[in-house]
Order: C-alpha cells, then sequence, then structure tokens
C-alpha cells in the first residue's frame, strides 16, 4: 500500500526476473505469474531425470536472488530517496503424480498442471511464515535429494489431507552437506525433533539453543 502503481511495478518485475531465470537455468517450466507469486514445475514436458533436486537448487539459488535484490533496493533508496523496499518469500515443493496438460475453457486454455501433488506444494508455501522460513519441502521431494543439506521440520496435516506428512528445509546443496558443520547441525537438530517427540521438553530445549549456536 505504500508503493504507487509504478512503483509496484518496478519491484514486482524486479523480482520476477531473476527468480524466473533461476528457475529456467534449473530445468523448470514457468506455469503462471499470479501477482507476485510464481508457480513453476519440473518434468513436463520434458523428462528431469534429477527433477526434485533440481527443484530444490532452484529454491536455494532463489534464496541467493533474493538477497541480492534486497541489497540492491536497499542502494537504490539511498542514493535515489525511492522508498525502501525490502522483499520476502515464501517457497513450497512438493512431487507426486498429477495431470499436466492444456486446460481451461473452450475460450482460453494454458499449459498447466492440476492435482492433489499441487495443491500440497501451495499448502507446504502458506506454512512458510508460520516456521518462519523460506522453504518448507514435502517428503518425496526431499527424498530425492538424500545428498542435499536439509533438515527435518515437523509433521503436519494439511488442509485437505487425512495423513499427516513430514516436511523439510533446505540449508545447502551437497557441498553444505558435506560440512562438518552442517553435519553437527543436523545431529543436534535430529535429538532435538526426537526430544520433542518424546515430550522430553528440557532436552528438547538445550537442543534447540545448540542448534542456534
Amino acid at each position: 500500500e505504500g508503493l504507487n502503481p509504478e512503483e509496484l511495478t518496478r519491484v514486482i518485475n524486479s523480482f520476477l526476473t531473476p527468480m524466473t531465470d533461476v528457475i529456467l537455468r534449473n530445468e523448470g517450466a514457468v506455469d503462471k505469474y499470479i501477482g507476485d507469486c510464481i508457480m513453476a514445475f519440473w518434468n513436463a514436458p520434458l523428462d528431469i531425470a534429477s527433477h526434485g533436486k533440481q527443484a530444490i537448487r532452484a529454491a536455494l539459488q532463489m534464496r541467493e536472488e533474493l538477497n541480492a535484490l534486497n541489497a540492491r533496493f536497499k542502494s537504490e533508496a539511498k542514493l535515489t530517496g525511492l522508498k525502501k523496499v525490502k522483499i520476502k518469500a515464501g517457497i513450497g515443493l512438493n512431487s507426486g503424480l498429477c495431470c499436466v496438460g492444456n486446460m481451461g475453457s473452450d475460450q482460453k486454455f494454458n499449459y498447466s498442471a492440476l492435482g492433489d501433488t499441487v495443491n500440497i506444494a501451495s499448502r507446504l508455501e502458506a506454512l512458510s511464515p508460520a516456521y518462519r522460513l523460506d522453504l518448507v519441502i514435502g517428503e518425496e521431494t526431499a527424498a530425492a535429494a538424500p545428498d542435499f543439506a536439509l533438515l527435518e521440520i515437523d509433521q503436519v496435516q494439511v488442509k485437505g489431507k487425512a495423513v499427516p506428512i513430514r516436511i523439510y528445509t533446505g540449508v545447502g546443496d551437497e557441498r553444505m552437506a558435506a560440512t562438518a558443520e552442517f553435519r553437527r547441525l543436523k545431529d543436534i537438530h535430529d535429538r532435538m525433533l526426537a526430544a520433542y517427540r518424546g515430550q522430553d521438553w528440557a532436552a528438547a530445549a538445550d537442543a534447540a539453543e545448540q542448534c542456534r549456536s
């Protein structure tokens, strides 16, 4: 609400352009823009064998691009006196069967994806503010990247699903996963989750504090 239409257009285009570049660079297909949201998918129309990894890799790169964009906005605001803008974004990733093809009406159709898998991806993205994370990954996508630096967040029952699903977040790629620092973090984080689920609150709080350090 603090931006006029011209400023808003500049900000949104400045955001969508580098994010789209990242998706395309990692073999993704942009489905559509919904306001300031991008819907994208992998493994259609062309088969992408490592589509789960490519999606996570794109999300990690989008995080880096957004940091660079916010730094640029900050510099521009100092130089020009324009309103300072800082963008936060949440990403939801999910994998599974869905229907992909030309869909719509007799008057207009788009090449898009529909199905429960797509709905869950949207639900996961909506969870990002609650966990204060910019990336929420479904278990099937996480399973496709066992060599990435991923951490389990929780088990959740998303809207429209009867069975809880495990959700994860991404810290980094294969290089990050190979570091001693990440292995130590993951070990403590896993102990924290186990203590939490065992209702050992003191041990969970202690492990959480170690994770923060």
